[in-house]
């Protein structure tokens, strides 16, 4: 391809040619690897003229628009209009309106000339000029309606006042707060099926709200897969704006006690043996809880639907769920029917063609045919909500400062629900990932196809909108999962021949943030940006800037000489933390548990590789231990020596407490560590090797929530914490 060609598309695309990776080498993205990257974005990399014509018109669709699909803006005392005019019309009088969301109007007439001018630009041998006004006016935050007519035509735009800053309590300004984070399906209950659910939930959220916790942070909950339950990341979900419903409390849906079918489906020793057996398993067995818990549910639902009286609570959560609620259930309830018909059918990329477009012909007639099927899995997500909701009542009521820590996955499988419905959003010939860095030195490809960053853009970030509320619902803090997303994000092409073969693709962060803190105000929800891997320089002073707070991990947090830097160095605007579910538990660090398994999962290049690894290990536990010595939190007669010195109670909870005695506003402990677990939740870079997200806690809540150690562990903590 013609070199200033290509140079115009990568500005065009966004596509970064060079950067700094994780250990501050500079990197530059190989010619064929920007010529992917371009390809997939849907030019003609082979054919020059082709796709100079697929610029052209893509720039024409920009500049013929007089006002452009969204603006979003901070609240100031003028509001900026920009139009963009061929030169004929560029003294024409145009007539603005503003209508606002507080329900106010504001008309006003302006000639695009008059404004200032910022570009010039010829395209297809006709001028195009872009103003901007400064209008004398100043609007409340939110989401208004602008409408500009100019030469008989009316063009629309969004237009987004932020406040600029995201939510922080009041409470913040004098007490730290401290929480646990928990893999949700991995608690263990007497109670349970075999999953931890939203009763076990509110159980542990009422016992350590008792000693003095903030908040629980959960694992993604998004929709997974109904029709294969088996398919388990929560990172990879079917839809980030509803909720899996496996983790639903069958007991207490109505009707349970009530109908005389679902008792029978329970009261009988086959159920209460497949129970038992699910409760004791050490690993998740999702196919099996699906098995036990979707006919029980199934049969509420059809009690339910027998009831005489109306639900205004469900049909109201219908009614605002609207068309995304409607076609995740019309998804589940289409791929159930599929896959049971043939396995192959994994989602809707593979299914026959008449069922590829929700808005077919095909489809619209299975969702008359099975309008009931449909109803059934809304129904699973009223109840799935109304379950959370009252679990983050009962967390608010305890006087926990945020109660439930949510977290938002960065996309979605190529399977999902969500690309069904808006297949044009996302790129499926590219998936996200991550460069070569200390956490995958051989890069990391997620398999989740990106959303194109125009697109987004000209559906007036609707879809980014959509999915902070969902997820700031029922949630007092919200944690951004690879929060550089807003800025930039790894695309590698499916034709790559690994991970290290992409380029960061831009994303217009302003907006984006601009767009966080307004729903973050809005929703009274503190966000926390998973700021870790490669991270470019300023992003983090951005962050800062919006009140995002930083996200900082003790194993990461090293000096320039290798040793630990004190907690109390940390940003104050920051969540610390001592692990995280891709990372191994204190046990497991100590004993290597995790070098171990990657050898046995084939992580590492060669032994000489591994062997380095063990090395480095090795010295950031001496490290460790004497900055635990230097602090003053362990006894004086313990062991200065990390030779030999296996991980015990008294080395565990002192770190703990260590981390506890920070400068960060937040600090976020794992369950785990507290029950002094070995096994991991997930290994990075691994799929059918390891049991990713099906690890369960050691013990039942009914044991652990009783040991005095763990109690007074967490007492230490809240005492540390308010010092």
């Amino acid at each position: 391809m013609d070199a200033v060609l290509r140079e115009e598309l990568l500005a065009f695309c966004g596509i970064e040619t060079q950067f700094n990776d994780a250990w501050g080498k500079p990197v530059t993205v190989t010619e064929h690897n920007q010529l992917e990257l371009i390809r997939v974005q849907g030019f003609a990399t082979d054919n020059d003229e082709l796709a100079r014509e697929q610029l052209l018109q893509r720039q024409l669709a920009f500049w013929q628009r007089p006002v452009q699909h969204v603006s979003v803006q901070r609240q100031a005392d003028s509001v900026l209009v920009q139009l963009q005019v061929d030169l004929s019309l560029a003294a024409e009088t145009a007539v603005l309106l503003i209508d606002t969301e507080q329900g106010t109007q504001h008309k006003m007439q302006l000639q695009p000339v008059e404004g200032e001018l910022l570009q010039v630009t010829q395209l297809d041998g006709i001028e195009y000029h872009q103003y901007q006004h400064a209008l004398p006016l100043s609007l409340e935050s939110g989401y208004h309606n602008l409408t500009l007519q100019l030469a008989g035509t009316n063009t629309m735009q969004s237009l987004i006042i932020t406040p600029g800053v995201c939510y922080t309590p009041d409470v913040f300004s004098h007490k730290k707060q401290w929480g646990i984070a928990l893999q949700l399906y991995a608690l263990r209950s007497e109670r349970n099926w075999g999953i931890g659910d939203f009763t076990d939930l509110a159980n542990t959220l009422d016992y350590l709200a008792g000693v003095g916790a903030d908040f629980v942070g959960l694992n993604p909950i998004h929709a997974l897969y109904p029709a294969m339950p088996d398919n388990a990341s929560p990172y990879s979900p079917s839809s980030r704006r509803w909720l899996n419903t496996l983790y639903i409390d069958v007991t207490t849906m109505p009707g349970f006690n009530q109908c005389q079918t679902t008792r029978a489906l329970v009261d009988n020793t086959g159920f209460s043996n497949s129970l038992e057996q699910l409760r004791q398993q050490p690993f998740v067995d999702y196919a099996g809880v699906s098995a036990l818990k979707m006919p029980v549910m199934q049969s509420l639902y059809q009690w339910y639907t027998g009831q005489k009286h109306a639900d205004p609570q469900f049909e109201q959560f219908v009614q605002q769920g609207g068309e995304s609620l409607y076609l995740c259930a019309l998804y589940d309830a289409l791929h159930r029917y599929l896959y049971q018909q043939d396995s192959a059918n994994w989602g809707w990329p593979v299914w026959p063609a008449g069922y590829q477009d929700p808005y077919s012909e095909q489809v619209q007639q299975f969702a008359e045919d099975h309008q009931h099927e449909i109803g059934f899995f809304c129904y699973l997500q009223f109840i799935a909500q109304q379950q959370l909701a009252k679990a983050q009542q009962l967390a608010k009521s305890k006087g926990m400062t945020l109660g439930l820590y949510r977290d938002l996955a960065v996309g979605v499988s190529e399977a999902s629900t969500e690309i069904w419905g808006n297949p044009t959003l996302y790129c499926r010939d590219a998936s996200v990932g991550a460069p070569p860095d200390p956490l995958g030195p051989a890069g990391q490809n997620w398999g989740l196809p990106p959303m194109y960053p125009y697109q987004l853009y000209c559906q007036a970030y609707q879809p980014f909108i959509d999915l902070l509320r969902a997820n700031m619902r029922d949630a007092g803090a919200l944690r951004i999962d690879h929060v550089m997303a807003l800025l930039r994000l790894w695309w590698v092409p499916k034709s790559a021949v690994n991970a290290g073969g992409g380029a960061y693709v831009y994303y217009p962060i302003d907006d984006l943030l601009g767009i966080l803190a307004l729903e973050s105000q809005r929703n009274k929800a503190v966000v926390i940006g998973e700021d870790l891997g490669t991270v470019p320089d300023g992003i983090r002073e951005l962050l800062h800037a919006y009140a995002v707070y930083s996200y900082r991990v003790f194993f990461f947090e090293t000096a320039a000489d290798g040793g630990f830097i004190s907690p109390k160095h940390y940003p104050v605007q920051a969540m610390a933390t001592l692990t995280t579910h891709d990372l191994p538990t204190l046990t497991g660090f100590w004993h290597c548990e995790d070098l171990r398994l990657g050898k046995d999962v084939g992580l590492y290049q060669d032994e000489a590789q591994l062997q380095q690894l063990y090395q480095q290990r090795h010295q950031n536990k001496q490290r460790i231990l004497d900055s635990l010595h230097g602090h003053q939190v362990l006894p004086q007669d313990y062991s200065r020596s990390s030779e030999h010195l296996g991980m015990d109670q008294t080395l565990n909870y002192a770190m703990q407490r260590h981390l506890a005695a920070g400068s960060s506003q937040l600090l976020c402990l794992q369950l785990e560590d507290a029950l002094q677990m070995s096994q991991p939740v997930n290994i990075p870079g691994t799929s059918n090797e390891y049991p990713n997200w099906r690890r369960k806690l050691s013990e039942n809540i009914e044991q652990w929530r009783n040991n005095p150690a763990i109690k007074q562990l967490f007492n230490d903590i809240t005492a540390v914490r308010q010092q």
